[in-house]
């Protein structure tokens, strides 16, 4: 596993980096849990002071931070610098919330017994977190920021083409004053991981990526007897409804399906339109994404990314031609794009249902415009998927979009816009596309202990 910056844009090598000694990876375990036993009894106060720290050095170096993202995976400069800021936001989201989502809760128990009972909220130690190139620096985040504020200690396995984002991130909680392993990236190998994994301190490990590295993982960590959680892969449904405003519906249809050139896991990679608009969406949907500029992530003018990595842009074309090769119809729709750099040019697939690609899910700027015959038929094509992370529901009818959005089998679904990101609402799905969830109260109870505390003074036996 050779980890290495490489520009998307220019495919220049930058910087290599050497994978994890085994020594360098017990030598971090051991830091960890010596961190850990001072982390786990700073109070919610000490623990805010750090993390209230990292959000204020993030902000102060927002264009810094950002340049690193667009260097290593390619990621149009806006969008870097959303990312830098949204990442501050979920550690402030913390800073104010922590100890009031860890307070311990009462219990209303009537049995005779017991004259008080409450369930506490303890960190457990060292958990490792595996982490994608799609989002550097907010998918560490995600998990970092809660379990910090709970006062657990992390491990982190990032994608091998983001070696300096992974980097950063550790300099920036070492800046900000977390203990000295902490927080600590690792260039691990494969074997390394199960090791990890396996190591009686480590108390559970945290994924997003692929279905495969999901399915290894989680048998890892199943086989240790650790909890995991897996933000795995998804297909999103983008259902437009007759009476929807139109051009609001393709602005986002557009924006939904090219954000981060399509790399995005709640991407809305299946657009479902009723019959009776269905053309007139397509029309101007097709003229939207031919708008897109593709070109320098830097350049402020430029509207389409590369591709994470040549490879990744290898990837999508063989997938498109396997679904090609099955009866699918491929038109082009998007605008030329550099021949240099790890371009895809926006592409449009007709698929039929019995082809095996109208279940898969392209990373990509590849769309699928799906006719449906009316609701009741757009809520079973957005259910026909493998996948269950997120989707959303355009109508003016608020309540009709909400009746909507409960018939839809997935972890999130949003009213009049794509599946989104934000500080103070959770992400997670259901089906293929993984369990558990991240962010606010859900997110920072996944690896606590709920420890009951049960007090009597009547005396005697049972």
């Amino acid at each position: 596993m050779a980890y290495a910056t490489t520009n998307p844009y220019t495919a220049q090598v930058e910087k290599t980096f050497p994978n994890a000694s085994d020594a360098e990876v017990a030598q971090a375990l051991d830091q960890a849990q010596s961190a850990f036993a001072t982390w786990k009894n700073a109070s919610f106060a000490e623990r805010a002071k750090v993390l209230q720290k990292a959000a204020d050095l993030l902000r102060a170096s927002h264009t810094d931070y950002a340049k690193i993202l667009t260097l290593e995976m390619g990621k149009l400069l806006g969008e870097a610098e959303a990312e830098v800021e949204l990442s501050a936001q979920i550690l402030e989201y913390y800073v104010e919330n922590a100890e009031t989502l860890l307070a311990p809760e009462k219990l209303p128990s009537k049995h005779p017994s017991y004259t008080e009972a409450w369930i506490e909220h303890e960190p457990q130690g060292i958990l490792l977190a595996i982490e994608p190139w799609n989002f550097p620096y907010y998918q560490i985040v995600r998990i970092a920021a809660p379990q910090l504020a709970a006062g657990n200690v992390l491990l982190l396995k990032h994608a091998s083409n983001v070696p300096q984002c992974a980097a950063a991130f550790e300099q920036l909680f070492r800046e900000a004053g977390l203990p000295a392993g902490g927080f600590k990236n690792l260039y691990a190998n494969r074997d390394q991981i199960k090791a990890i994994i396996e190591d009686p301190r480590v108390q559970g490990v945290a994924l997003t990526g692929s279905e495969g590295a999901g399915s290894v993982v989680a048998a890892q960590a199943g086989n240790a007897l650790k909890k995991s959680t897996m933000e795995l892969g998804g297909a999103d449904a983008f259902v437009v409804l007759e009476d929807a405003e139109l051009d609001k519906a393709v602005s986002w249809a557009v924006t939904g399906r090219h954000w981060n050139a399509g790399q995005v896991c709640c991407s809305s990679k299946r657009i479902i339109v009723v019959d009776e608009i269905y053309d007139a969406f397509l029309e101007k949907y097709k003229a939207g994404v031919a708008q897109l500029k593709a070109g320098d992530p830097l350049d402020p003018s430029t509207t389409l990314a590369p591709l994470s990595s040549q490879g990744a842009a290898d990837d999508l074309k063989k997938q498109v031609e396997e679904a090609v090769a099955h009866g699918a119809k491929l038109e082009v729709i998007g605008a030329e794009v550099p021949s240099t750099g790890a371009f895809f040019r926006p592409a449009l697939l007709t698929i039929a249902e019995d082809n095996p690609a109208y279940r898969w899910e392209f990373f990509g700027p590849v769309s699928q415009v799906i006719r449906a015959k009316d609701e009741a038929d757009a809520i079973r094509i957005a259910n026909d998927s493998p996948f269950g992370l997120g989707g959303s529901v355009f109508t003016q009818d608020i309540k009709r979009g909400v009746k909507v959005a409960q018939q839809i089998f997935t972890g999130m679904v949003y009213i009049n816009h794509p599946t989104g990101v934000a500080a103070d609402l959770p992400f997670g799905g259901v089906r293929r596309s993984g369990y558990g969830r991240e962010l606010v109260g859900l997110g920072i109870k996944e690896f606590v202990n709920h420890k009951l505390i049960a007090v009597t003074d009547i005396d005697g036996a049972f």
